[in-house]
């Protein structure tokens, strides 16, 4: 097992099993936003007796954690993020991809009966790669 990771997993409370390791080191290395189905068929293969309920609930309890985060995108799949700094999210209507952005700047909300803990932003279009290869 990878110690910081091992590591990161105890500061958080988490008993960290090959399985829970395992999948936060794939979510730190593939910044692509994976599903649960994503991630099993990635790991599937090394670890033969991981199911998709086991992936599942251990996202759950990282993000419950806060050591990622999880949005629904407008097809109804859940991804999952291990990029913890505010940005937002462009998806491509094309090839299906999800990609980071900057988090613009936004207004600061001047009202007391608000507090805001969270702001998901969400972008839909075409990316460059797509947009490239329908120019050629």
């Amino acid at each position: 097992m990878n110690l910081n990771l091992s590591d990161i997993l105890k500061a958080k409370g988490i008993s960290p099993s090959v399985q829970r390791v395992s999948i936060l080191r794939y979510m730190t290395e593939h910044h692509t936003h994976p599903t649960v189905e994503i991630i099993h068929e990635a790991l599937s293969t090394s670890i033969p007796t991981l199911s998709k309920t086991t992936i599942y609930n251990t996202l759950t309890l990282f993000s419950q954690k806060g050591l990622i985060d999880s949005f629904v995108t407008d097809d109804n799949a859940t991804h999952y993020d291990a990029v913890m700094t505010h940005h937002a999210h462009f998806k491509c209507v094309r090839c299906k991809r999800i990609f980071d952005l900057p988090f613009p700047e936004l207004e600061k909300v001047e009202n007391s009966d608000f507090e805001i803990n969270d702001i998901k932003l969400f972008y839909y279009g075409t990316c460059r790669f797509c947009k490239e290869h329908l120019n050629n």
